[in-house]
């Protein structure tokens, strides 16, 4: 009889060899850059229905010779006493109207100072300030006039960047990224007339559809750029074909029953975080973000330590779920400053969820070849046993990052979420390589038995394309 190409042990070190150099290439790639501050204010805003949020970003030094409240040095108990003063400084020079001249009403919150950057002109530091400006009965938040001359009545050379951070109906989502703000104007002094001139905000009127649309792409960020969301439903998936005995795993499960694990166990996790993203969305939960992070971390360890020896063989799908109501939480963060109507809500958690289970869907397909072919490998379970001790590893990093003990380990897995198209390209490419194997197993009639032995169908059932060897079954 032909024999293979290739042998299983030969393909094995050289899949993991890939596998080893992608991954540390991707863990180790330099961050991208961060570009230097300006001397300019920025003015970013969230559009919503009857009001709009803004957040002013503006340079300590400027400020301080523009009104003539000292900023310079200032620590957080010096800023508290000054507070008072820079609100009733702005509070002059921030006049937002409706086209016709109304005034809308303007309501300053925090004001903090940003951490000193060493730039190449010496120390450079901000003074961030939220308000909320609220229109008028009858007022437009798409269309209005926004006064602003704070700094630039003093500081001649001085600029403003205004720019729409949240816009739901026109699908403007940046969920806290300045860098995806989109700018809509520029105030600055004119030195003509040496007048600031007012900029008019005149924004698309959108749609319900913009706004769904970009909810489903939000909603595949946490499982493209979270890489712990990606781990838990990943760790959970890798023991589904096997068997368990006492408290090791031992063999495996038919093909069929695999994919059944497997299914039911991605539908819990889904209908798990569903259901508590929609409860703590629509009940307007104040759930505080570090205890349901630390929680998600401590669900990947357990789920590492599941794929080492089993802790709730058969029962995956429950634990998910359970776990799952977590994740929703977590979720939910994204949504929670948003200040949408209950109509956007709806039509919010619709499209953020679907973008969820996409990114779910598409991982399931890929990972469902590779998790299959692999349960018939000569040395799997020091595979599966590698993958989950440092699947482990990353979930302890995290979980004392998150409670307040920060780790190189946290900042490592952390890394490796901004990496995720390129690991999903890997898994497209693993699932293409298992599929196209398991056919030339399938011309050949030859298999791998449940110890990873080559054998001839004569001898012992194979794994083809269509199923795991029954004999591997009962054992090994």
């Amino acid at each position: 009889m032909n024999r293979l190409p290739i042998s299983w042990s030969s393909a094995l070190r050289m899949m993991a060899g890939i596998a080893v150099a992608v991954t540390a290439a991707l863990l180790l790639a330099a961050p991208p850059a961060v570009a230097h501050p300006m001397p300019h204010s920025v003015i970013l805003l969230d559009v919503h229905e009857t009001s709009a949020t803004a957040e002013l970003e503006l340079p300590v030094d400027d400020l301080s010779r523009a009104s003539g409240i000292d900023l310079t040095g200032s620590t957080a108990a010096g800023l508290t006493k000054q507070t008072p003063a820079i609100r009733t400084y702005l509070a002059a020079h921030l006049r937002p109207t409706t086209l016709q001249g109304k005034a809308w009403t303007v309501t300053f919150g925090d004001v903090t100072l940003s951490r000193t950057e060493q730039t190449s002109t010496g120390p450079y530091r901000e003074l961030i300030v939220h308000a909320t400006l609220a229109a008028p009965s009858g007022g437009d938040t798409r269309h209005f006039v926004l006064g602003y001359d704070a700094v630039i009545h003093q500081v001649v050379t001085h600029t403003a960047l205004v720019s729409v951070r949240q816009d739901w109906a026109t699908g403007q989502v940046a969920d806290g990224d300045e860098n995806a703000a989109t700018q809509v104007g520029v105030i600055r002094i004119d030195t003509r007339t040496m007048k600031v001139t007012a900029l008019t905000i005149n924004l698309e009127s959108g749609s319900a559809w913009s706004g769904t649309y970009a909810m489903f792409r939000l909603g595949a960020t946490p499982i493209l750029e979270g890489t712990d969301h990606l781990l838990f439903l990943l760790i959970l998936l890798l023991p589904a074909p096997l068997h368990a005995a006492g408290n090791r795993w031992r063999g495996t499960i038919g093909a069929r029953t695999a994919i059944g694990r497997i299914a039911r166990t991605t539908l819990a996790f889904t209908l798990g975080h569903s259901l508590s993203l929609a409860l703590s969305a629509f009940g307007n939960l104040d759930i505080p973000a570090q205890p349901v992070e630390a929680f998600i971390a401590f669900s990947i360890l357990v789920g590492a330590v599941h794929a080492i020896r089993p802790l709730f063989p058969g029962r995956e799908a429950v634990i998910a779920g359970f776990f799952g109501l977590g994740h929703g939480m977590a979720f939910s963060l994204v949504l929670a400053d948003m200040h949408l109507s209950t109509a956007q809500l709806a039509l919010s958690l619709a499209g953020f969820n679907l973008g969820i289970e996409a990114i779910q869907l598409l991982l399931v397909l890929l990972a469902l070849p590779s998790l299959l072919l692999l349960t018939g490998l000569r040395g799997r379970s020091a595979l599966r046993n590698t993958c989950a001790a440092l699947t482990a590893g990353a979930a302890l990093g995290w979980l004392l990052d998150r409670v307040g003990v920060p780790n190189p380990v946290a900042r490592a897995a952390d890394s490796a979420g901004s990496h995720t198209p390129q690991l999903f390209l890997v898994l497209a490419c693993t699932a293409a390589l298992s599929a196209l194997w398991m056919g030339i197993l399938h011309r050949r009639g030859r298999g791998v038995t449940g110890e990873g032995r080559e054998s001839g169908p004569p001898r012992t059932p194979v794994l083809t394309a269509r199923g795991v060897n029954e004999a591997s079954q009962q054992g090994g």
